[in-house]
């Protein structure tokens, strides 16, 4: 499909998403409510006005903290429809955090939530002159106008977004609207037109979330919209519209399970796909005997520009569930390569190593990351921990996934976090977080320690304890490896040197 202006990526996505805003019908559904694609070029056309209102320059780069919301996606279609700069900001975090941000970001304003404007962030707004635009469903209100200039006279057009750390500590990373423009593309070659609403549920400040947004919203096609990934809603999203396959974040399955939701009510499914987070291969296995549902996982970040590698339900009807824990193989012309860690050498085939991907949509350089992994001699990846997570115990070094993954297999365990914490004597050491099974007798740290020497080394031994009803998570669903080391500040838990 040609699209208009193909030269510069910003005008054809400008375009796509003008197109967008004058169609008619259902948008969004929000709980029981359905917000018509009038009402969304309504709000949109108000918070462009509103921008223009508050002496934010049309080339001005601004800041947008999304919550996902009706009118956080008419705001996202206004800013991609004048080609914005936009800088996101995570809003699930303390007005001070967010302020913080804003204090060092090169904006001119910052649209988000009514509600999410503190008091320290209205100060740090007034004293830069950054306007401040505060979203609701009555409309767009300026809390602060702008009184700077945009730090560039001529902001290019593009997206930056906040990296997972796939290749380092979390930072701001670029995305062109050539790569937005491509995931609708993508999308449109491989979905048509029909089939039934999409479920957004990932936070739109990430990169899986801009990608959902990006395939179904941005090129026309109705949402049904959560704040967050809850089982009640997934289901309730798959029964009724039936759909052919579906996914969520890796720790959706231990919900479902955790649920017991009826065989029945998820028989449409042909695959259930997640990514973002390694999956428990125990969980996997129990949800597609349960189900009988295949789990396709992706491997992706914001570095990539989304997906690099997945496994697809012809890949896996072909090669059976032997490959059921890969990652799949290279999507999108993208490339996948091993370094051995100690000689820096390229890894032969099933050799473990750091994982680099060349990415066409990025660029023609080899992005060098913190994931470790393995690649078969049938071309599947295969993740296995993070380098940069390692914990370094005296002289040993211990990869937590590996204790985490001797753990699970404890017919008591549900799911667990190992981290490392601090040690005067030995630098750091390992530490557990644990989530029992419920109905079963609860084992002792001893009885879990002893469990773990049966396969890894006296080394890889936690020598704290917590038992916790569940783990931290992010707004991905992540694991919550702070907050879990958060845990530990206290004298509750069990230690043991």
């Amino acid at each position: 499909m040609a699209f208009k202006d193909d030269a510069d990526p910003s005008h054809a996505l400008a375009d796509i998403c003008r197109r967008t805003l004058r169609q008619t019908g259902p948008a969004i559904r929000d709980g029981d409510r359905w917000i018509d694609w009038t009402d969304v070029a309504r709000h949109a056309a108000a918070l462009t006005e509103k921008l223009l209102q508050a002496g934010v320059a049309p080339d001005a780069a601004v800041a947008f903290a999304p919550r996902n919301r009706p009118t956080a996606l008419s705001a996202f279609l206004a800013l991609m429809a004048t080609r914005r700069r936009v800088t996101m900001v995570y809003p699930f975090q303390s007005g001070e955090a967010v302020a913080a941000s804003i204090r060092a970001l090169p904006v001119s304003a910052i649209i988000m939530d009514r509600d999410d404007f503190s008091s320290e962030l209205i100060d740090i707004l007034d004293a830069k002159g950054v306007a401040g635009i505060a979203l609701a469903d009555d409309g767009s209100t300026c809390i602060c106008p702008a009184r700077t200039a945009s730090a560039s006279a001529s902001a290019i057009p593009a997206l930056e977004i906040l990296t997972s750390g796939t290749t380092g500590p979390p930072k701001h990373f670029t995305i062109g609207y050539d790569v937005v423009l491509d995931y609708i593309r993508q999308a449109k070659q491989r979905v048509g037109a029909e089939g039934p609403p999409t479920l957004l549920c990932f936070p739109m400040s990430n990169i899986s979330g801009l990608y959902t947004l990006a395939t179904s919203f941005l090129r026309g096609r109705s949402v049904i919209l959560l704040e967050r990934f809850t089982v009640a809603d997934w289901r309730d999203y798959v029964v009724e519209f039936r759909p052919q396959a579906s996914g969520g974040p890796p720790a959706a399955l231990a919900m479902i399970l955790a649920d017991d939701v009826p065989e029945e009510d998820l028989s449409s499914l042909r695959y259930f796909s997640t990514g973002a987070a390694p999956v428990n291969p125990q969980v996997q296995k129990t949800f597609e005997d349960r189900y009988g549902i295949p789990v396709l996982q992706t491997y992706g970040a914001t570095e990539f520009g989304g997906p690099v590698s997945a496994m697809t339900l012809p890949l896996r009807e072909a090669y059976g569930a032997g490959k059921s824990g890969s990652v799949g193989r290279p999507i999108g012309g993208a490339k996948l390569r091993i370094r051995d860690e100690d000689s820096g050498t390229l890894a032969p085939s099933g050799a473990s190593g750091t994982v680099e991907v060349l990415c066409p949509r990025m660029g023609g350089d080899w992005i060098v990351t913190s994931d470790l992994g393995t690649i078969d001699a049938d071309g599947f990846l295969y993740l296995h921990g993070r380098s940069d997570g390692a914990i370094m115990r005296g002289g040993f070094k211990i990869m937590p996934e590996a204790v985490e993954e001797a753990l699970r297999t404890h017919p008591a365990v549900a799911d667990v976090s190992v981290v490392g914490i601090d040690d005067r004597r030995l630098l750091q050491l390992p530490a557990a977080a644990v989530v029992l099974k419920p109905g079963l007798e609860p084992p002792s740290s001893a009885e879990l320690e002893a469990h773990i020497r049966r396969t890894l080394p006296a080394t890889h031994v936690p020598a704290a304890w917590r038992f916790v009803a569940n783990l931290p998570r992010t707004v991905s669903f992540k694991t919550d490896r702070s907050a879990v080391r958060d845990l530990f500040a206290g004298p509750s838990a069990s230690l043991h040197r």
